[in-house]
């Protein structure tokens, strides 16, 4: 591998554009100086920006292009108008033609998936792409997918996606055997989805040399950590993100809000300032800001459209580890033995291969 870590970065996506994108990716050089960054937009709007991070400039080029693409788009209206000439799609072609090592942007999700999809096309034996989100828990962090790639799934896909994380949480976690959990409605083999169900006899039947699978988990075993990698299918994992989401935003004004009713509670603000601190941080979403797309030929990381400097770099920060521990050598490595054990695991079981 080069000594460089070479980042393609979509510069026009997301809602701030370069006036976050540009921040971000300095602050992510900060912390890992070895980063080149290929940046992709419209000079005019670049160049300002560029010019007050001196340090990311000399670490930088410029690839102009005037063509954005909206976050409202369709993605067929994006791949109409924005392929071969977009930001999005330029930053991503820099990878599939070896330009650069990964790609970032926060740019519309459906657009992002669809031109990476469709210029990267997928690894060997994978054949459907999945969103991996980290999410914090009382042990540290897990990684859940699908969280939005695709809807449904059959069984051999959610065992593509128990190789897919677990190979991922080797690459975060420095963990050589990964723990895997399929979410379900109830811990018992009886429930669930026919397809969860059908999945849950393959993995538990299988012998899978990089990843400990340990049956169902619920909803609340998300937060608490109990395994390593959740795997489900994109509309329950999206359902449970944004609902995560959503919950600690209204967990924040019910504190803020208590906060500031009484001068007793501000006092007791004021002598547990600490916790309270301590609480933001762990609630921050800035810090496990970015998706990975897994399954493809080439890494691309979805940024949150909304985010600031800070969890955008976390975002370029997450390429960085993708790329400098390499995740695709992983999942192929994974894969490629664990259909072979699935498929063992079919024929002892009288399945279709």
């Amino acid at each position: 591998m080069s000594d460089k870590v070479r980042i393609a970065l979509d510069v026009m996506g997301g809602d701030h554009g370069a006036s976050v994108v540009i921040p971000g990716a300095e602050i992510s050089l900060g912390r890992h100086p070895d980063i080149e960054f290929t940046l992709f937009g419209n000079r005019a709007a670049v160049a300002p920006v560029l010019e007050a991070h001196p340090k990311l400039k000399a670490n930088a080029s410029v690839v102009h292009t005037e063509i954005a693409i909206r976050m409202d788009d369709k993605p067929s209206q994006a791949l109409r108008y924005g392929r071969w000439k977009s930001s999005m799609w330029l930053a991503i072609d820099a990878v599939k033609k070896s330009a650069a090592d990964a790609a970032v942007s926060a740019g519309n999700t459906g657009a992002l998936m669809a031109m990476a999809r469709f210029n990267l096309k997928m690894l060997p034996g994978i054949e459907r792409p999945a969103i991996a989100a980290l999410w914090p828990t009382l042990k540290g962090e897990s990684i859940v997918l699908d969280v939005g790639a695709s809807i449904g799934a059959d069984a051999d896909h959610l065992v593509s996606l128990a190789a897919m994380g677990s190979a991922m949480a080797r690459v975060l976690f420095d963990i050589e055997r990964p723990t895997v959990g399929l979410l379900n409605i109830g811990v018992e083999e009886v429930k669930g989805l026919e397809e969860v169900r059908q999945a849950g006899q393959i993995l538990r039947e299988g012998d899978f040399p990089y990843f400990d699978y340990v049956g169902f988990v619920e909803g609340d075993d998300i937060g608490k950590g109990t395994v390593d990698v959740v795997v489900t299918e994109g509309f329950a994992g999206n359902i449970a993100l944004k609902t995560a989401e959503g919950t600690a935003r209204q967990l924040g004004q019910y504190l803020k809000s208590a906060m500031s009713r009484t001068w007793q509670a501000r006092l007791g603000y004021v002598l547990a300032r600490q916790a309270f601190r301590t609480l933001r941080e762990k609630m921050d979403p800035r810090k496990s800001n970015g998706g990975v797309f897994l399954g493809l030929n080439g890494i691309v990381i979805k940024s949150h459209g909304g985010t600031d400097a800070e969890g955008f770099a976390a975002a370029i920060d997450m390429a960085y580890d993708m790329v400098r521990y390499e995740l695709l050598a992983k999942i192929t490595q994974s894969h490629a033995r664990d259909r072979n054990t699935t498929m063992t695991a079919r024929a002892a079981g009288g399945g279709r291969p």
